[in-house]
């Protein structure tokens, strides 16, 4: 095989070979524009709720020695420990509730008149909230 070192001239009648590179280039741009295509649908994204104001936990809530106990009154409304919370904004309390806990477990309690849907409502809001144990209480908390 002879090699142009590009000195000297060239010999008549003698072709040297160059390499076609438009294939090539064609197929590293389908490449580039295949991945261009791909790579947003990879990563993978999550939504993070930040509180805005962690002072505004009740107390009860916040303080580890003390259970978490989530219950539905006779009325129907769901409490964290005393506070009763609206259904809507449950699920974000009782995860700012548990974050601050650090521990993931509550203790469930319904008043005996409430219908079983509403208990199974507010089981799943606790589920939604994040709580990963839930222990059913078979005596009543106290109302002091």
């Amino acid at each position: 095989m002879d090699l142009d070192t590009g000195g000297g001239g060239k010999r008549k009648g003698r072709h040297t070979p160059e390499m076609n590179v438009t294939p090539l280039v064609d197929v590293v741009l389908v490449l580039l524009i295949i991945f261009m295509v791909i790579t947003p649908a990879m990563f993978e994204q999550f939504w993070v709720n930040i509180p805005n104001d962690p002072d505004d936990l009740p107390e009860a809530a916040t303080d580890p020695s003390q259970p978490l106990v989530v219950s539905v009154n006779a009325e129907g409304g769901i409490r964290i420990n005393r506070d009763v919370v609206p259904d809507a904004q449950f699920p974000e309390r009782l995860t700012r509730v548990l974050a601050a806990r650090g521990d993931r477990k509550i203790f469930f309690d319904a008043h005996d008149d409430v219908p079983f849907e509403r208990a199974a409502e507010a089981l799943d809001l606790s589920r939604e909230g994040g709580a990963s144990t839930v222990a059913v209480m078979t005596s009543p908390v106290d109302d002091d």
